[in-house]
Order: structure tokens, then C-alpha cells, then sequence
């Protein structure tokens, strides 16, 4: 077993909750076991919190609104998330290695996740002072101007996929406007936040600043979502539970971005790179053990390539091991046993035919949530398969003949976050990018290293609202406009 998943040296937060600058145990004094992906072993504890210690973090952050957080100036916040990018910067291995150990993802895609979160740091650490308001024509005697101001307390419940990725494209975002944070990360997976929490209270946040409350969702979760402090949620989950936030936040008259999953297809035309294309196809659904919103879990293929590519596919499925982590993995175990029972139902009651299935390396730690990854088609494209977001590491292929059919089976589901498109033919780039019902289009690509300059975000089940870019500063702001009459 690699050292990265048993060193001893790792610096493993307490179970406490990080609320106005101080850690506090939860307020009924109870606890939740954290269970290692790896060998399915408690290995840590965190606070198992309430809404005493949610309303206590909202309060905090009230406070820190009026007092030294708020009182910085836009230059001032900035170089405070620069100064933290680069404390981050010099953790990233000990950070990588404990998302590792919390999370089981390979330790290659741990130390990405922690590139890309001081890159958000860097990124909303520098445009903290660059959004701009306007000066707006009007009648004579008047002057008109819009600015962008913070909501004020905005609210932050983080997935376990990616804790530190998406903490760092929403945490960051917010912070750089001036609004005060309470985090409320996923049980699953949360040691690697509150690490970060004490690293920014070492750097200089000003208390209350960045508040992280761990707990149930159903519980603590629920807490932040509906309580009357908090300005703006921002959620990151299933749909299922994206939709009860946004109630919550209806019933409280406050906005929300919600990032809801996919079912995201990748297109393959007959006069498309296949060799370029091949790897691309299966570390979409193979990273992160496809337990990635944007996973490219459907593979649409023109008719003409079906055999080729089909077979290309399997050779590389059959290769992929999923195993503990190491400096050569590229499939680590899920995130759960109950996550593996719910991948592994879908395998089951699956009628298309195995295309290919990986393996399981034999010497996994006997109480790991490992599986293997697998290969079907032709797949209905009404089927479960085709239509459910399964979260694991499960690909279903689907044959097209024409530009239009599969732009129709593209589109033909309840999700939209992102879709892949592989042609040389230039106007087809264009049209199918066009007719993608969905927030990102990657063409001869797919994925961007992160994108954290690139705005992101659904439409229709896969949720509203955009993070990552310039753009998510105005999703965590509110305009104001002023108008002066002088005349």
C-alpha cells in the first residue's frame, strides 16, 4: 500500500468547527466518524453540528461584516487571498495528501484539485479590486452611477467530489467581493477544508471572515440553507437536494447558484482524431472515478467508426485497475459503500451489452470501496443508463447516423452542464457547439485543466447560475444603482 495513504505525519484537523476565529466543538458535544475510502476505516472525527452552530457561524459572520473584515479595503482583500494562495501553494503535498486520505481520489488528481485551488486564490485575489461599476447617460442635472457590492453573509455547501476545488472557485469568489462566508462542507469529505480554514486564520482572515461548520447535510445543512441571516446559497449536489435549497432560499426572498450534476455527452463524428480523442473519452468518465458533475458519461458514435472506436474503448477499459492511490493511479476507490451499492445497481440492471470492464486490483484493502470501471453499448439512449447520473466509473456508448440525431440524443435528457464534440469539419464545430443545450462545449477536447478563468455552470436539471471567471464575482455581488440629481 503507497506511504500517501497511511503516513502517520498527516496533519489531521480536530473535530471542531471554525466560527468567528476560534474552534468550538459542536454545541451538543456529539461527533461523526470519518470513513477512509481507501480501507473503509475510521480514521478522524468531526463535529457532528446543529443549527446552534449554524446560526452561531451566521452571527459570526454578521459581526465580521461590521467590523475588520468589512472595513478592508477591495486592494486589501485581495492581497490578503493572494497571501493565502501562497500559503496554500507551500501545503499543497500535505493538503494532497490528506484530500487523498479523506476522499481516496488518486494522489496525482489530489495535488491537481490543490493546483487548482491556489490558482483560484491567485485568480479572485487579483480581481478583487477590477470589478467595476458604471456611469449610466441620463437626464440633464442628474449623474447615475451602478456598482457591485457584496450580499452580504452568503452561504457555501460543498459536495465531497472536489471539497477544496469547489470551495476555491465559490469560497473564493465571495470573498473577493467582501461578503462573509459560512462553509458548510460535505461529511464525507471535509478535513481538507477545515485545514485551509486554519491556514487562512494563520495568514491574516480577519475572524468570521471564513466560517466552517461540518455536519449532516439533512441537518447542518439544511440550517444554513434556511436560515433568515444568510443573503446568498450557493450549492453544489443532486438535483434533488438542489431543489429543496432552492425553496429555502425562495421562502427567505434571497438568491442562489446551484450546480446539479449532468449527463454530459461526448460526440464522435467519423472524421474525427480517434487517437486524440481516445484518451480524452476515457479519463472523462474514469476521472475521479466518474463521481465528476461533468463526467462524459454517454460517448455518441457515428455508425461508420462504431466497431473502431467500440474496440479502441475496450482495449483501454480493460487496461484500467482501480486501486489504491499511488504515483501511477488513475482509479482510486468511491467515496462510499453506499455510493459503490448505487453504481453497482446500475451495472446490474443494465440490459446493454458489456462492451469491456476493467479490474480490481487484488491486493485492495479488503473493507475498500473499489470498483471496476465498464463499458456498455449499444446503449438505449432512453434507457436508465443513458439518462441517470450514476457518479461512478460507467460509460454508455450510443450509436448516431446523422449530425441531427445526435445532436437530438445530445439534448435528449434533463441535464446540461457540458458536451464534447470531435470533428476536423469546421462548420460542424460550429453548428453542433450552437445547438448544445448546455453551460460549457468542449470541441477536440474536453475538460480544462480546472477552467478556473472559464465561467461554468447548467441549465435546466443541472441547476442555474455560473461560478468560475470574472463572471462569478457578479453572481456573489448585488447592483446597486445611485442616482444624484444636482440640477
Amino acid at each position: 500500500m503507497d506511504e500517501t495513504m497511511t503516513d502517520q505525519s498527516l496533519t489531521i484537523p480536530r473535530p471542531l468547527n471554525l466560527i468567528g476565529g476560534t474552534w468550538r466543538a459542536a454545541a451538543l458535544g456529539r461527533e461523526l466518524p470519518m470513513i477512509s475510502p481507501i480501507d473503509g476505516m475510521r480514521f478522524a472525527s468531526i463535529a457532528d453540528s446543529g443549527p446552534e452552530d449554524v446560526a452561531a457561524a451566521i452571527d459570526a459572520a454578521r459581526a465580521a461584516l461590521g467590523g475588520e473584515w468589512g472595513g478592508l479595503t477591495a486592494a486589501e482583500r485581495g492581497r490578503l487571498m493572494l497571501r493565502l494562495a501562497l500559503r496554500l501553494e507551500a501545503e499543497a503535498e500535505a493538503l494532497a495528501r490528506l484530500e487523498t486520505r479523506d476522499n481516496g481520489k488518486p494522489i496525482a488528481q489530489s495535488r491537481a484539485d490543490m493546483a487548482a485551488l491556489v490558482r483560484y486564490f491567485e485568480y479572485y485575489g487579483g480581481a478583487a479590486d477590477k470589478l467595476h461599476g458604471e456611469v449610466i447617460p441620463f437626464l440633464n442635472g442628474y449623474d447615475v452611477m451602478s456598482l457591485r457590492e457584496a450580499h452580504g453573509v452568503t452561504g457555501h455547501i460543498i459536495p465531497w467530489n472536489y471539497p477544496v476545488q469547489i470551495f476555491g472557485r465559490s469560497v473564493g469568489a465571495a470573498l473577493a467581493m467582501g461578503n462573509a462566508t459560512v462553509t458548510k462542507p460535505a461529511e464525507d469529505a471535509c478535513l481538507t477544508i477545515l485545514r485551509i480554514g486554519e491556514l487562512a486564520g494563520e495568514v491574516g482572515f480577519p475572524p468570521g471572515a471564513i466560517n466552517i461548520v461540518t455536519g449532516r447535510g439533512e441537518v447542518a445543512g439544511r440550517a444554513l440553507s434556511e436560515h433568515p441571516g444568510v443573503d446568498f446559497i450557493s450549492f453544489t449536489g443532486s438535483p434533488e437536494v438542489g431543489q429543496a435549497i432552492q425553496i429555502a432560499a425562495a421562502r427567505n426572498h434571497i438568491p442562489c447558484t446551484l450546480e446539479l450534476g449532468g449527463k454530459s455527452p461526448q460526440i464522435v463524428f467519423e472524421d474525427a482524431d480517434l487517437d486524440a480523442a481516445l484518451p480524452v473519452i476515457v479519463n472523462a468518465i474514469v476521472q475521479n472515478g466518474g463521481q465528476t458533475c461533468s463526467a462524459g458519461s454517454r460517448v455518441l458514435i457515428q455508425r461508420g467508426i462504431w466497431d473502431r472506436l467500440t474496440g479502441m474503448l475496450a482495449t483501454r477499459f480493460r487496461a484500467v485497475e482501480a486501486r489504491p492511490s499511488g504515483e501511477d493511479a488513475v482509479l482510486g476507490p468511491l467515496i462510499s459503500a453506499r455510493q459503490m451499492a448505487r453504481v453497482q445497481a446500475y451495472i446490474d440492471a443494465t440490459t446493454a451489452p458489456l462492451i469491456a470492464r476493467g479490474t480490481v486490483a487484488p491486493d485492495v484493502p479488503a473493507g475498500g470501496f473499489y470498483i471496476a470501471p465498464a463499458l456498455f453499448g449499444p446503449v438505449d439512449p432512453q434507457s436508465p443508463l443513458a439518462q441517470d447520473e450514476v457518479f461512478g466509473p460507467v460509460l454508455a456508448a450510443i450509436p448516431f447516423d446523422t449530425e441531427a440525431e445526435a445532436i437530438a440524443i445530445a439534448n435528449g435528457t434533463e441535464y446540461g452542464l457540458a458536451a464534447g464534440i470531435w470533428t476536423r469539419d469546421g462548420d460542424r464545430q460550429a453548428r453542433v457547439a450552437r445547438a448544445m443545450r448546455c453551460g460549457q462545449v468542449y470541441i477536440n477536447g474536453y475538460g480544462a485543466g480546472g477552467g478556473i478563468e472559464l465561467p461554468f455552470g447548467g441549465v435546466r436539471k443541472s441547476g442555474h447560475g455560473r461560478e468560475k471567471g470574472f463572471v462569478a464575482l457578479s453572481e456573489f455581488s448585488r447592483l446597486k444603482t445611485i442616482i444624484h440629481r444636482y440640477g
